[in-house]
């Protein structure tokens, strides 16, 4: 088994740190793993996005020009990487902040209101975390108890006050699939 995951978004998003959420439960799930981010110079609203690759096997190389998944969280992240999700692949699109269609067919396309979801549960900074939970509700990469787990142990003491709130939108995004997907 080998998952490529590309996550991209604006800065501020959280596009990194669900990656490299994503990373450290692989990890601490005894798995191979890597992690590659890429931001540009602007703290905040500038372009953000993260390649993890997730393996059982050693990884050859940590490139991936053919992902199996994408999380776009915003319409140019599905500009951007729309082509390049291998066929057959998951696109996990954040529906709140989209304004047109996926023009690509062959793909597993999941639409989430994340912005929505996560303002419902009181805090838009967990959008990141509800597009994890309907990635791990489509892609068996990682069981999401493993996730939530390592979420725990890797989650600075800085931020573990909303840790509640983390676990909730991942929980909440996989929900929304499970209820309008299947």
């Amino acid at each position: 088994m080998q998952k490529e995951i590309i996550i991209a978004g604006f800065g501020g998003q959280g596009v990194l740190f669900a990656g490299q959420l994503l990373a450290y439960a692989a990890m601490d799930h005894g798995l191979h793993v890597t992690w590659i981010p890429s931001y540009g110079p602007e703290m905040r609203g500038g372009t953000a996005n993260c390649t993890v690759v997730i393996s059982d096997e050693e990884i050859g190389s940590p490139m991936v020009s053919r992902p199996s998944a994408i999380i776009a969280m915003n319409r140019p992240s599905l500009d951007k990487y729309e082509n390049t999700v291998k066929d057959g692949g998951l696109l996990i699109l954040n529906q709140s902040m989209m304004d047109r269609e996926v023009t690509r067919k062959g793909l597993q396309v999941v639409l989430v209101p994340a912005n929505d979801i996560a303002e419902e549960l009181g805090d838009k900074r967990m959008t990141n975390m509800v597009l994890l939970g309907a990635l791990l509700a489509n892609l068996e990469v990682l069981p999401p108890e493993a996730v939530a787990k390592s979420l725990k142990e890797h989650l600075p003491q800085r931020h573990q006050r909303l840790l509640p709130l983390n676990l909730q939108g991942m929980q909440r995004g996989a929900a929304y699939v499970a209820e309008t997907i299947r």
